[in-house]
This record gives structure tokens, C-alpha cells and sequence, in this order.
């Protein structure tokens, strides 16, 4: 049975377009190199060939592997929660969007892009959080995505809480110096503290400030809303020069003019794409832990995401699912098709 199930996918790899099958990890002999521009990469099974319920479970049913050489973008869970102010659970958000992923296929034809054509892309399994203690778990990823991003990797990320982004951008620094960022949030996430601690989902841009990580003058955030104990929560944002688009500026009208004057805002310097679920309205997205009512729709997230194509996006992520909120799975659905679309704009994605 093993052999005859390890034959079919292998079939349905090579039809898909010559993928290495997934073995859980890679094979540990072997050291990628990069890819020559016509020799095969990893594209995700066509469910003519391999049933989407068989293999391992990976983002996109790409092959798994421990290391990002060889590789051009991948993949990446951070299954951390410890950072969260109300409902946890967004440590099992990476495993359950990769279970939603099984959905989706190589190309984009809204778009034109064929990602798989010309990037190597697998998935690089999580990163060993310790869910018992928040600095080390930032000093883990830290670690984690410096060796990402020192082997020319662009990394997609599957969060986690929204602290991650922290040491991520910790390590983007380390290659791109300070970057723009493109933030889509119910929330600043620009407080300084809470309950004392200077550490938390709440305050991943405050500390990135602080360290310089970020270009504040290319800094926007978009899909903000939701009371406050203040009247003028936007005041440290503005103060850092930071754009802020509130959601009501974004009701019952297209994001393409938006996204025409944020591209001229980045320009060709390296840009970070942090997109919190809850931006979207909970009735697309109630799967997380601090739901906001009245927020973007996905066809806003889709018109924010894809007016990205063609700028130098660095890195990606999408952090806040919390499954157990969402059992249909439409959030980690919505997710999966959200990092899809960062994969689709990335600088060298092949695009018709």
C-alpha cells in the first residue's frame, strides 16, 4: 500500500510540473542549490493526479524541508498565542491553514501570475517556540528567520499573535536595514504597555520604532477601527509619520486608487507586508481573538495585496487566526488565499 501510494504521488508531482515529493522533512544528504532558470520546481500536486487528502500536511501541499538554501520564498509557521489580550488559540492558526491550503492551485489568472515558474518554494515546518516564556520565543524566531533571510529566502509567515512580527522585522533588519511596511489591522499595535509588560501583540510596532527597524516615512496602516480609551488613538502613529487609513475611509468604495498612492509612497525600497485578519470584518473572519466590527471585505484584502505587485516585498505575513472561533474554517481559508496572493507578488514572481 505504502509503495503504491508513494508511486501515485509521485505521478501526480511530475504532472504538476516536476515537484520533489514531501517526506516530512528534507532529505537531510541533501543541500539545495539555487535553481538555474530551467530546472524544475516545486509546484503544488494537481488534485487530478494526487488526492488533496493524501500527503503530509504542508502549506499548498508543497514538499517540506528544514533548510531555506536553495530556496527563493517558503512558508513558515509560528504557532505562538502567549502575546495575546483576549481570546487565545492563534498558536494552532499555521496547522489550520495549511489544512485549508489543499484548496489552492498554481496559477493566478486574475493577475497572471505563475509563481511556481520562477521561484523555489517549499515550506520550512514551524518555529520551536517556548509557549512558556515571550522574550526567549522572540529570541527563537529572531534566530529562526536571520538564517531565513541570510540564504536570500523571502519568508511568508503563518502566525501566531501579532508579536511576532517583532523579531521577524529584527531580522529583516539585519539584510534591508530599516523597511516600509504595509500594516492592515483592526489595531495600531503601537501601544507602549500593558500590565506592565513592554512585550506583547499589542505593541510590535512601538518596539520596532524604537529599534529603528522601520522607514517611518513609508509606513502605512490600513483597516484601523474600534473604540479606544482615548479620542486620538492615531496621535503616536501621525507623530511617527506614519499614514493611517481608518476603515470608514475604506466603506463601499474600490482600494485601487489607495494602493496607486501607497505604491508611489514605497517606491523600490524593500517593503514588509504585516496583515492582520481581523481587518477584515468579522463576518468574513470571526476566527480570531480580537474581532472589530465593520472592517474591510476580501475583496479589499485582494485589491491591498495585489497593488503590491512589482514593489520589493521582503517579506510577508498573516497572523491572528484562531480556528477554534471559525469551525467552518472560512478565516484559515481566507488566510491561506491571502498568503497565496503575497506569494503571487513577490519581486520575482512570473507574471504574463
Amino acid at each position: 500500500m505504502r509503495r503504491l501510494l508513494a508511486s501515485g504521488c509521485a505521478r501526480g508531482l511530475r504532472a504538476g510540473g516536476g515537484a520533489r515529493p514531501a517526506s516530512g522533512l528534507c532529505d537531510p544528504g541533501r543541500s539545495p542549490s539555487r535553481q538555474a532558470s530551467d530546472a524544475p520546481r516545486n509546484q503544488p500536486p494537481s488534485s487530478e493526479f494526487v488526492a488533496r487528502p493524501v500527503g503530509v500536511c504542508s502549506m499548498m501541499r508543497l514538499p517540506v524541508q528544514a533548510s531555506p538554501e536553495g530556496l527563493d520564498a517558503a512558508f513558515v509557521g509560528v504557532p505562538l498565542d502567549i502575546g495575546t489580550s483576549n481570546r487565545p488559540g492563534a498558536r494552532f492558526g499555521p496547522r489550520r491553514i495549511r489544512e485549508e491550503s489543499v484548496m489552492l492551485r498554481t496559477a493566478n489568472p486574475s493577475t497572471g501570475a505563475l509563481p511556481f515558474q520562477s521561484l523555489m518554494v517549499a515550506d520550512l515546518g514551524d518555529v520551536n517556540v517556548n509557549l512558556y516564556n515571550l522574550q526567549d520565543s522572540c529570541r527563537l524566531i529572531r534566530e529562526a528567520y536571520q538564517k531565513i533571510v541570510a540564504a536570500g529566502c523571502i519568508p511568508l509567515t503563518l502566525g501566531g499573535d501579532h508579536t511576532i512580527t517583532y523579531p521577524i522585522l529584527q531580522a529583516m533588519a539585519t539584510k534591508h536595514g530599516p523597511v516600509g511596511l504595509l500594516h492592515v489591522d483592526a489595531h495600531m499595535d503601537t501601544a507602549d504597555k500593558a500590565l506592565g509588560e513592554k512585550l506583547y501583540h499589542g505593541t510590535p510596532f512601538r518596539r520596532c520604532v524604537d529599534e529603528g527597524l522601520l522607514d517611518c516615512t513609508r509606513v502605512v496602516q490600513i483597516g484601523i477601527r474600534g473604540s479606544s480609551m482615548t479620542l486620538d488613538p492615531y496621535r503616536y502613529s501621525w507623530s511617527q509619520g506614519f499614514r493611517v487609513v481608518l476603515a470608514e475611509d475604506c466603506w463601499m468604495k474600490s482600494l485601487v486608487p489607495l494602493m496607486g498612492e501607497v505604491r508611489q509612497q514605497m517606491g523600490g525600497q524593500p517593503i514588509y507586508i504585516s496583515f492582520d485578519i481581523d481587518g477584515l470584518d468579522p463576518a468574513y473572519a470571526p476566527g480570531t481573538g480580537t474581532p472589530e466590527i465593520a472592517g474591510l471585505t476580501p475583496s479589499q484584502a485582494l485589491e491591498i495585496i495585489r497593488g503590491c505587485q512589482g514593489l520589493n516585498v521582503v517579506g510577508c505575513d498573516l497572523v491572528e487566526v484562531s480556528p477554534q472561533y471559525d469551525p467552518s474554517g472560512n478565516t484559515a481559508l481566507l488566510a491561506a488565499n491571502l498568503l497565496f496572493e503575497m506569494l503571487c507578488a513577490l519581486p520575482r514572481a512570473k507574471v504574463i
